[in-house]
């Protein structure tokens, strides 16, 4: 099943929730590395993936957005990046089947590069490491997520577009500034699209945040910088600590409820980000109806 990236931008197609809540769940120990379960645990990493596609997902992620040397050597795994990355799409393409789309995940480095704490050719160099493994793995394209710095997610493209011929969406994260519609380093929705398409992108959009209300506005901006397919998973609400845990307020038919307004502000995209589950993407599927076929 082909991914054909144009007619993404014609409907609106369904991805995921959730990945590191829903291992949690299902045994990962509290700090552990998660990416070291593709390898350890490939039943109940599968059983994740395969929980999206039954839930209605047409793509779903990989559980590797920590899969790069930088954030696994705190782990002492920073030796196994390719190894846990080509695990990880392997076991999604295999949940996958013919149902939907994968979409390797890869985050940021935990570095920021502005303030010299790692150097471009690293960074080039750790997400090239990520990104062939991905395609090794059977990736159908590859989402560069929850970045907050441009420059990176800019280093992030470029070395998944020149080792690999696999599609590339890059999302950020937006909820700071005085409307919430900004990085935590300043950069906009209209300056990373602008940016990002100039570079060659496939796919932008936004991760994370502060909950879909947030980013409707987000994807009215970024609609307006940039003729792509725009890729929205927003978080569950805004988090909230109880009894001393994090959790977040929107239940799967309040979630799926805002979810019209993200298409209509002009999302191609959508899913769930963290507090989000397969409820969530059941949710979603049952209000789009066949509007949200593809």
């Amino acid at each position: 099943m082909p991914l054909d990236v144009k007619k993404l931008r014609d409907g609106v197609t369904i991805a995921d929730g959730a990945w590191g809540t829903e291992l949690d769940k299902r045994g990962v120990p509290p700090g552990y590395c998660r990416e070291e379960w593709n390898v350890s645990h490939p039943d109940v990493v599968e059983a994740v993936a395969a929980a999206y596609v039954e839930a209605g997902s047409q793509i779903i992620l990989t559980n590797t957005f920590t899969g790069n040397r930088f954030v696994l050597g705190r782990h002492g795994f920073g030796d196994r990046a390719a190894e846990f990355s080509r695990a990880g799409a392997a076991i999604s393409r295999k949940a996958a089947g013919r149902k939907a789309h994968v979409f390797g995940s890869i985050g940021p480095s935990g570095k920021i590069l502005m303030m010299g704490e790692v150097g471009e050719d690293e960074l080039y160099e750790a997400f090239k490491t990520q990104a062939v493994a991905l395609a090794e793995g059977g990736a159908d394209a590859v989402v560069c997520e929850t970045m907050t710095e441009l420059a990176e997610a800019l280093i992030a493209l470029r070395a998944v577009k020149e080792n690999t011929t696999l599609p590339v969406a890059v999302s950020l994260t937006y909820d700071s500034g005085p409307d919430r519609t900004q990085t935590v380093m300043g950069v906009t929705p209209g300056q990373a699209a602008e940016e990002l398409t100039a570079a060659g992108a496939d796919i932008v959009g936004c991760n994370c945040g502060a909950g879909i209300e947030n980013y409707i506005t987000v994807t009215r901006l970024l609609r307006k910088a940039t003729d792509l397919p725009i890729w929205v998973k927003a978080n569950a609400g805004m988090p909230e600590l109880q009894d001393g845990k994090v959790v977040y307020k929107d239940t799967p038919d309040v979630f799926a409820a805002k979810v019209p307004r993200l298409i209509d502000a002009g999302a191609n995209i959508v899913g769930g980000c963290c507090g989000t589950s397969p409820a969530h993407i059941e949710a979603i599927r049952r209000v789009l109806g066949s509007r949200g076929s593809r």
